[in-house]
């Protein structure tokens, strides 16, 4: 299911291993690597793209292309064991299991530390969340969190997005298991804003299970001082951060993503954030993907060398 696994990752210090030090743990897959190499050899700046939860690297292809004709090159790490395609997804739920964030954080890290310039990162969900501590740690050129799921300091808790939380939440069982979504619980927490074929073609081509720890770590945060879903906001090298919401997301309503943003935004760095109008969470996927990607692009432009202009 995955390609064979090459050897990557932090030493005990969070640090890059040096000299070709490789230290237990954690490996990335032999696409992983060939993307790095591709980066690497490239004089383009690198993008990597985040995903978040119920959804594979494969959710970020459109994106993809987009960025690469305006003069960057993409990498699109998955979490930790992830499948290839959907299909597979789906025949073997049980490989999301167990995954929490602080060890997909370490997994994002060990890639982004294999190129050679930092990176932009761009993330949706908990990948928005991945972003923000990704950045926190000193690692992103630029980001962009997409309705970023939220971290410890960020108090909000609308009932859409308990209720989206609740999939996983009303069984504590859950903290161990994957959790996939119904195409009604799909419907509801990704796709409330499009027609019902376009939310039936969404579910069936990204929709997987997912892990439920993170989903636990996330609502507990604000509970737990050792908690792995907590940011560094304030790291002088964070680097420039877009926030994008989504003005009718269920899963990340308005009023988590501006939270964030009044987090972050104290950080010395450019902090901006941007509301999407009549866009629910499945606004990186949705037929309104372009619109979202233009901004991230717009933002990213202006703290890289890209020169292409956008279409």
């Amino acid at each position: 299911m995955k390609h064979e696994a090459i050897a990557a990752s932090l030493n005990s210090s969070g640090n890059a291993p040096q000299g070709g030090e490789l230290a237990e743990g954690l490996t990335i897959t032999e696409h992983e690597a060939e993307q790095v190499e591709r980066a690497n050899a490239s004089s383009s700046p690198p993008v990597v793209f985040v995903h978040g939860l119920w959804l594979l690297p494969s959710s970020w292809d459109r994106w993809v292309t987009l960025f690469e004709e305006a003069g960057c090159v993409a990498l699109t790490p998955g979490w930790p064991d992830d499948p290839e395609t959907v299909s597979q997804a789906r025949e073997h739920p049980e490989v999301f299991a167990g995954k929490g964030i602080g060890e997909i954080a370490d997994y994002e890290e060990a890639i982004i530390h294999r190129l050679k310039r930092k990176p932009v990162i761009i993330g949706h969900s908990f990948g928005g969340l991945l972003t923000m501590i990704l950045a926190g740690r000193g690692l992103a050129a630029a980001s962009v969190a997409i309705s970023p799921a939220p971290f410890r300091g960020v108090l909000p808790l609308p009932i859409p997005a308990l209720r989206t939380a609740s999939v996983a939440l009303r069984n504590p069982a859950n903290w161990n298991r994957a959790v996939p979504l119904s195409y009604e619980q799909f419907r509801y927490s990704f796709a409330n804003v499009v027609g019902e074929d376009e939310a039936k073609e969404l579910y069936l081509g990204y929709s997987v299970p997912g892990a439920g720890e993170p989903l636990f770590q996330a609502a507990s945060a604000n509970l737990n001082p050792w908690s792995e879903a907590q940011v560094n906001s304030t790291n002088p090298d964070r680097g420039p951060m877009l926030i994008v919401s989504a003005d009718s997301d269920h899963t990340v309503p308005w009023a988590i993503a501006n939270a964030a943003y009044e987090k972050q935004k104290r950080n010395q760095g450019v902090t901006e954030i941007v509301k999407m109008p009549g866009r629910g969470h499945s606004l990186t996927i949705d037929a309104g993907w372009r619109d979202v990607a233009e901004k991230a692009l717009e933002f990213v432009g202006r703290f890289t060398t890209i020169t292409a202009r956008i279409a």
